[in-house]
Protein backbone atom coordinates (compact mmCIF):
# COMPACT_ATOMS: atom_id res chain seq x y z
CA UNK A 1 0.00 0.00 0.00
CA UNK A 2 1.30 3.46 -0.92
CA UNK A 3 2.48 5.55 2.01
CA UNK A 4 0.38 8.60 2.86
CA UNK A 5 0.73 11.93 4.63
CA UNK A 6 -2.36 12.99 6.56
CA UNK A 7 -2.94 16.76 6.56
CA UNK A 8 -5.53 17.95 9.08
CA UNK A 9 -7.07 21.31 8.21
CA UNK A 10 -5.62 20.89 4.74
CA UNK A 11 -8.34 22.97 3.03
CA UNK A 12 -7.47 26.06 5.07
CA UNK A 13 -5.04 28.82 4.21
CA UNK A 14 -1.66 27.44 5.29
CA UNK A 15 -2.84 23.84 4.91
CA UNK A 16 -3.85 24.23 1.26
CA UNK A 17 -0.55 25.91 0.35
CA UNK A 18 1.38 23.14 2.10
CA UNK A 19 -0.61 20.47 0.25
CA UNK A 20 0.21 22.28 -3.01
CA UNK A 21 3.92 22.41 -2.20
CA UNK A 22 4.00 18.75 -1.14
CA UNK A 23 2.49 17.75 -4.49
CA UNK A 24 4.68 20.14 -6.50
CA UNK A 25 7.80 18.67 -4.89
CA UNK A 26 6.87 15.11 -5.81
CA UNK A 27 8.47 13.38 -8.75
CA UNK A 28 6.39 12.09 -11.67
CA UNK A 29 6.10 8.80 -9.78
CA UNK A 30 4.27 9.79 -6.58
CA UNK A 31 6.15 8.79 -3.44
CA UNK A 32 3.10 9.20 -1.20
CA UNK A 33 -0.59 9.97 -1.17
CA UNK A 34 -1.99 13.15 0.31
CA UNK A 35 -4.98 12.64 2.60
CA UNK A 36 -6.79 15.76 3.81
CA UNK A 37 -9.19 15.98 6.74
CA UNK A 38 -11.09 19.25 7.22
CA UNK A 39 -14.40 20.16 8.88
CA UNK A 40 -14.72 23.15 6.49
CA UNK A 41 -15.20 25.61 9.35
CA UNK A 42 -13.02 28.04 7.38
CA UNK A 43 -12.99 26.59 3.88
CA UNK A 44 -15.41 26.99 0.97
CA UNK A 45 -17.08 24.13 -0.87
CA UNK A 46 -19.40 24.97 -3.75
CA UNK A 47 -22.75 23.25 -3.98
CA UNK A 48 -22.52 19.96 -5.84
CA UNK A 49 -18.75 19.73 -5.46
CA UNK A 50 -17.22 16.75 -3.65
CA UNK A 51 -14.17 18.69 -2.52
CA UNK A 52 -13.64 22.20 -1.16
CA UNK A 53 -12.62 24.77 -3.73
CA UNK A 54 -8.93 25.07 -2.68
CA UNK A 55 -8.38 21.31 -3.08
CA UNK A 56 -10.23 21.21 -6.39
CA UNK A 57 -7.98 23.98 -7.71
CA UNK A 58 -4.84 22.30 -6.34
CA UNK A 59 -5.73 19.14 -8.26
CA UNK A 60 -6.09 21.22 -11.43
CA UNK A 61 -2.73 22.93 -10.89
CA UNK A 62 -0.75 19.82 -9.96
CA UNK A 63 -2.62 17.18 -12.01
CA UNK A 64 -2.62 14.98 -8.92
CA UNK A 65 -5.32 13.49 -6.71
CA UNK A 66 -6.04 14.44 -3.12
CA UNK A 67 -8.03 12.11 -0.87
CA UNK A 68 -10.47 14.30 1.06
CA UNK A 69 -12.63 13.59 4.10
CA UNK A 70 -15.04 16.16 5.52
CA UNK A 71 -14.48 15.39 9.17
CA UNK A 72 -13.72 17.05 12.50
CA UNK A 73 -10.60 15.76 14.23
CA UNK A 74 -12.63 15.23 17.40
CA UNK A 75 -14.45 12.41 15.56
CA UNK A 76 -12.43 9.47 16.87
CA UNK A 77 -14.27 6.81 14.88
CA UNK A 78 -14.06 8.78 11.65
CA UNK A 79 -10.32 9.35 12.10
CA UNK A 80 -9.82 5.66 12.84
CA UNK A 81 -11.50 4.71 9.57
CA UNK A 82 -9.08 6.96 7.69
CA UNK A 83 -6.06 5.33 9.36
CA UNK A 84 -7.49 1.92 8.48
CA UNK A 85 -8.03 2.94 4.84
CA UNK A 86 -4.67 4.64 4.19
CA UNK A 87 -1.09 3.77 5.09
CA UNK A 88 -0.47 6.95 7.09
CA UNK A 89 3.23 7.46 7.82
CA UNK A 90 3.15 10.97 9.27
CA UNK A 91 0.70 13.74 10.07
CA UNK A 92 0.87 17.48 9.44
CA UNK A 93 -1.57 19.01 11.89
CA UNK A 94 -3.11 22.39 10.97
CA UNK A 95 -6.70 21.89 12.14
CA UNK A 96 -7.46 24.59 14.72
CA UNK A 97 -9.25 27.82 15.36
CA UNK A 98 -6.70 30.60 14.95
CA UNK A 99 -7.87 34.17 15.64
CA UNK A 100 -6.28 35.82 18.69
CA UNK A 101 -9.04 38.39 19.25
CA UNK A 102 -11.88 35.92 18.70
CA UNK A 103 -10.32 33.48 21.16
CA UNK A 104 -10.66 36.08 23.92
CA UNK A 105 -14.40 36.18 23.20
CA UNK A 106 -14.82 32.41 22.72
CA UNK A 107 -12.30 30.63 24.98
CA UNK A 108 -14.28 27.39 25.41
CA UNK A 109 -14.62 26.93 21.65
CA UNK A 110 -10.87 27.44 21.20
CA UNK A 111 -9.87 25.03 23.95
CA UNK A 112 -12.32 22.42 22.69
CA UNK A 113 -11.16 22.62 19.06
CA UNK A 114 -7.46 23.13 19.58
CA UNK A 115 -6.68 21.02 22.66
CA UNK A 116 -9.36 18.32 22.82
CA UNK A 117 -9.21 17.81 19.06
CA UNK A 118 -5.42 17.50 19.14
CA UNK A 119 -5.55 14.95 21.97
CA UNK A 120 -8.02 12.84 20.00
CA UNK A 121 -5.74 12.96 16.95
CA UNK A 122 -2.70 11.94 19.03
CA UNK A 123 -4.61 9.04 20.57
CA UNK A 124 -5.67 7.74 17.16
CA UNK A 125 -2.13 8.12 15.82
CA UNK A 126 -0.79 6.08 18.74
CA UNK A 127 -3.46 3.42 18.22
CA UNK A 128 -2.30 2.90 14.62
CA UNK A 129 1.42 3.18 15.32
CA UNK A 130 1.97 6.56 13.65
CA UNK A 131 4.48 8.58 15.69
CA UNK A 132 5.65 11.33 13.31
CA UNK A 133 3.93 14.72 13.62
CA UNK A 134 4.55 18.20 12.22
CA UNK A 135 2.54 20.60 14.37
CA UNK A 136 1.23 23.99 13.31
CA UNK A 137 2.16 26.12 16.31
CA UNK A 138 2.54 29.86 16.75
CA UNK A 139 4.82 32.59 18.04
CA UNK A 140 2.00 33.45 20.44
CA UNK A 141 3.37 30.73 22.77
CA UNK A 142 6.09 33.25 23.73
CA UNK A 143 3.55 35.73 25.11
CA UNK A 144 4.85 39.23 25.73
CA UNK A 145 8.48 38.90 24.59
CA UNK A 146 11.26 39.78 27.02
CA UNK A 147 13.78 40.13 24.20
CA UNK A 148 13.83 40.57 20.43
CA UNK A 149 14.39 38.80 18.16
CA UNK A 150 12.67 35.81 19.77
CA UNK A 151 14.61 32.54 19.67
CA UNK A 152 13.32 29.08 20.57
CA UNK A 153 15.01 29.32 23.97
CA UNK A 154 12.71 32.18 24.93
CA UNK A 155 10.39 31.20 27.77
CA UNK A 156 6.96 29.97 26.68
CA UNK A 157 3.69 29.90 28.58
CA UNK A 158 4.31 33.03 30.64
CA UNK A 159 2.32 36.23 30.17
CA UNK A 160 0.23 34.65 27.43
CA UNK A 161 -2.34 37.17 26.26
CA UNK A 162 -5.01 35.02 24.57
CA UNK A 163 -6.72 31.62 24.81
CA UNK A 164 -5.44 30.97 21.28
CA UNK A 165 -1.83 31.33 22.42
CA UNK A 166 -2.54 29.28 25.53
CA UNK A 167 -4.08 26.50 23.45
CA UNK A 168 -0.95 26.29 21.29
CA UNK A 169 1.28 26.33 24.37
CA UNK A 170 -0.77 23.59 26.11
CA UNK A 171 -0.63 21.40 22.99
CA UNK A 172 3.14 21.78 22.82
CA UNK A 173 3.42 20.76 26.48
CA UNK A 174 1.26 17.68 25.82
CA UNK A 175 3.52 16.73 22.91
CA UNK A 176 6.66 17.22 24.99
CA UNK A 177 5.27 14.91 27.67
CA UNK A 178 4.31 12.37 25.01
CA UNK A 179 7.82 12.36 23.56
CA UNK A 180 9.28 11.94 27.06
CA UNK A 181 6.97 9.02 27.85
CA UNK A 182 7.55 7.15 24.58
CA UNK A 183 10.75 7.53 22.56
CA UNK A 184 8.99 6.44 19.35
CA UNK A 185 7.40 9.89 19.01
CA UNK A 186 9.01 12.42 16.67
CA UNK A 187 7.39 15.87 16.81
CA UNK A 188 8.41 19.08 15.04
CA UNK A 189 6.45 22.08 16.29
CA UNK A 190 6.70 24.91 13.78
CA UNK A 191 6.14 28.23 15.50
CA UNK A 192 4.80 30.50 12.77
CA UNK A 193 5.10 34.20 12.90
CA UNK A 194 2.59 35.90 10.53
CA UNK A 195 1.74 34.06 7.30
CA UNK A 196 0.68 36.27 4.39
CA UNK A 197 0.72 36.12 0.59
CA UNK A 198 -0.76 33.62 -1.81
CA UNK A 199 0.21 30.99 -4.37
CA UNK A 200 2.04 32.51 -7.33
CA UNK A 201 -0.74 31.31 -9.69
CA UNK A 202 -3.18 33.71 -8.06
CA UNK A 203 -5.67 30.86 -7.69
CA UNK A 204 -5.07 29.85 -4.05
CA UNK A 205 -5.05 32.35 -1.21
CA UNK A 206 -6.44 33.42 2.13
CA UNK A 207 -10.24 33.56 2.18
CA UNK A 208 -11.40 34.09 5.77
CA UNK A 209 -15.05 33.68 6.68
CA UNK A 210 -16.62 36.99 7.68
CA UNK A 211 -14.58 40.07 8.51
CA UNK A 212 -10.88 39.12 8.53
CA UNK A 213 -9.13 38.85 11.88
CA UNK A 214 -5.65 39.17 10.34
CA UNK A 215 -4.10 42.27 8.82
CA UNK A 216 -3.20 41.27 5.25
CA UNK A 217 -6.59 39.88 4.13
CA UNK A 218 -8.23 42.91 5.75
CA UNK A 219 -6.01 45.26 3.71
CA UNK A 220 -6.62 43.23 0.55
CA UNK A 221 -10.39 43.31 0.96
CA UNK A 222 -10.31 47.08 1.47
CA UNK A 223 -8.15 47.47 -1.64
CA UNK A 224 -10.54 45.39 -3.75
CA UNK A 225 -13.59 47.23 -2.43
CA UNK A 226 -15.18 44.51 -0.29
CA UNK A 227 -14.60 46.50 2.90
CA UNK A 228 -14.84 50.28 3.34
CA UNK A 229 -11.78 50.85 5.54
CA UNK A 230 -9.10 49.13 7.56
CA UNK A 231 -9.27 49.27 11.33
CA UNK A 232 -5.84 49.81 12.90
CA UNK A 233 -5.94 48.56 16.48
CA UNK A 234 -3.85 51.02 18.44
CA UNK A 235 -1.21 53.60 17.51
CA UNK A 236 0.34 54.08 20.94
CA UNK A 237 2.64 51.06 21.09
CA UNK A 238 6.38 51.65 21.70
CA UNK A 239 7.23 50.97 18.04
CA UNK A 240 8.57 52.94 15.09
CA UNK A 241 5.21 54.56 14.35
CA UNK A 242 3.05 53.47 17.29
CA UNK A 243 1.38 50.56 15.45
CA UNK A 244 2.02 46.89 16.09
CA UNK A 245 5.11 45.30 14.53
CA UNK A 246 5.07 41.73 13.27
CA UNK A 247 7.30 39.33 11.36
CA UNK A 248 5.40 38.56 8.13
CA UNK A 249 6.33 35.43 6.17
CA UNK A 250 5.17 34.41 2.70
CA UNK A 251 2.86 31.41 2.91
CA UNK A 252 4.81 29.59 0.17
CA UNK A 253 8.01 29.94 2.20
CA UNK A 254 6.07 28.63 5.18
CA UNK A 255 4.78 25.67 3.17
CA UNK A 256 8.31 24.80 2.09
CA UNK A 257 9.29 24.76 5.76
CA UNK A 258 6.76 21.96 6.33
CA UNK A 259 8.21 19.93 3.47
CA UNK A 260 11.66 20.32 5.03
CA UNK A 261 10.26 19.20 8.38
CA UNK A 262 8.76 16.03 6.88
CA UNK A 263 12.11 15.22 5.27
CA UNK A 264 13.81 15.52 8.66
CA UNK A 265 11.89 12.44 9.82
CA UNK A 266 13.98 10.38 7.38
CA UNK A 267 17.16 11.05 9.39
CA UNK A 268 17.79 7.94 11.51
CA UNK A 269 19.06 9.91 14.51
CA UNK A 270 16.11 12.28 14.71
CA UNK A 271 13.78 11.83 17.68
CA UNK A 272 11.85 13.65 20.37
CA UNK A 273 10.23 17.08 20.43
CA UNK A 274 11.72 20.03 18.54
CA UNK A 275 10.30 23.56 18.29
CA UNK A 276 11.40 25.71 15.35
CA UNK A 277 10.55 29.32 14.47
CA UNK A 278 9.43 30.02 10.92
CA UNK A 279 9.73 33.70 10.06
CA UNK A 280 11.96 36.14 8.20
CA UNK A 281 13.63 37.76 11.19
CA UNK A 282 12.37 41.23 10.15
CA UNK A 283 9.43 43.13 11.65
CA UNK A 284 7.10 45.54 9.86
CA UNK A 285 4.52 47.88 11.40
CA UNK A 286 0.87 48.05 10.36
CA UNK A 287 1.43 51.40 8.65
CA UNK A 288 4.46 50.02 6.80
CA UNK A 289 2.32 47.11 5.58
CA UNK A 290 -0.36 49.53 4.36
CA UNK A 291 2.25 51.48 2.40
CA UNK A 292 3.73 48.30 0.88
CA UNK A 293 0.31 47.08 -0.21
CA UNK A 294 -0.53 50.46 -1.73
CA UNK A 295 2.69 50.19 -3.75
CA UNK A 296 1.83 46.66 -4.96
CA UNK A 297 -1.80 47.31 -5.80
CA UNK A 298 -1.87 50.97 -6.79
CA UNK A 299 -4.97 51.30 -4.61
CA UNK A 300 -5.57 53.66 -1.73
CA UNK A 301 -6.08 51.87 1.60
CA UNK A 302 -8.39 54.00 3.79
CA UNK A 303 -7.83 53.26 7.46
CA UNK A 304 -9.04 54.40 10.85
CA UNK A 305 -7.21 54.20 14.17
CA UNK A 306 -9.23 52.50 16.91
CA UNK A 307 -8.39 51.20 20.39
CA UNK A 308 -6.02 48.35 21.06
CA UNK A 309 -7.39 44.85 20.56
CA UNK A 310 -7.46 42.40 23.47
CA UNK A 311 -4.60 39.91 23.33
CA UNK A 312 -2.32 41.93 21.06
CA UNK A 313 1.29 42.81 21.90
CA UNK A 314 3.54 45.63 20.67
CA UNK A 315 6.10 43.75 18.59
CA UNK A 316 7.50 40.34 17.79
CA UNK A 317 9.88 39.02 15.19
CA UNK A 318 11.87 35.83 14.97
CA UNK A 319 15.39 34.64 15.45
CA UNK A 320 15.49 32.12 12.59
CA UNK A 321 18.97 30.63 13.05
CA UNK A 322 17.63 27.25 14.16
CA UNK A 323 15.45 26.83 11.07
CA UNK A 324 18.52 27.44 8.90
CA UNK A 325 20.56 24.92 10.86
CA UNK A 326 18.04 22.15 11.61
CA UNK A 327 15.74 22.31 8.57
CA UNK A 328 18.18 23.78 6.01
CA UNK A 329 15.37 26.26 5.32
CA UNK A 330 15.14 30.01 5.05
CA UNK A 331 12.52 32.47 3.80
CA UNK A 332 13.41 33.84 0.37
CA UNK A 333 10.36 35.92 -0.64
CA UNK A 334 10.31 39.64 0.11
CA UNK A 335 7.62 41.95 1.48
CA UNK A 336 7.03 43.13 -2.10
CA UNK A 337 6.46 39.50 -3.12
CA UNK A 338 4.01 39.01 -0.25
CA UNK A 339 1.97 42.05 -1.24
CA UNK A 340 2.09 41.40 -4.99
CA UNK A 341 0.98 37.78 -4.61
CA UNK A 342 -1.78 38.72 -2.17
CA UNK A 343 -3.06 41.36 -4.61
CA UNK A 344 -2.93 38.94 -7.53
CA UNK A 345 -5.09 36.50 -5.55
CA UNK A 346 -7.53 39.11 -4.25
CA UNK A 347 -7.92 41.02 -7.53
CA UNK A 348 -8.48 37.75 -9.43
CA UNK A 349 -10.89 36.53 -6.74
CA UNK A 350 -12.66 39.60 -5.30
CA UNK A 351 -15.16 37.38 -3.47
CA UNK A 352 -12.59 34.77 -2.52
CA UNK A 353 -13.21 31.19 -3.59
CA UNK A 354 -16.85 32.01 -4.29
CA UNK A 355 -15.55 33.92 -7.33
CA UNK A 356 -14.27 30.74 -8.96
Amino acid sequence: MTSAILVTGGAGYVGSHTVTTLLEKQSDNPEFEIVVVDNLANAYKAGGQKKPEPLRIIEELTKKTIHFYELDISDREGLSRIFETHNIECVIHFAALKAVGESVEKPLEYYQANITGTCTLLEVMRKYGVYKLVYSSSCTVYGEPTRLPIDEGHETGRSLTSPYGKSKYFCEEIMKDLCTSDKKWKVISLRYFNPVGAHRSGRIGEDPAGVPNNLMPFIAQVAVGRLKELLVFGNDYPTVDGTGVRDYIHVEDLAEGHVKAVKLFQHPGFSGFHAVNLGTGTGYSVLQMIAAFHKASGREIPYRIVGRRAGDIAANYADVALSHRLLAWRATRTLDDMCADTWRWQSNNPSGYKTS
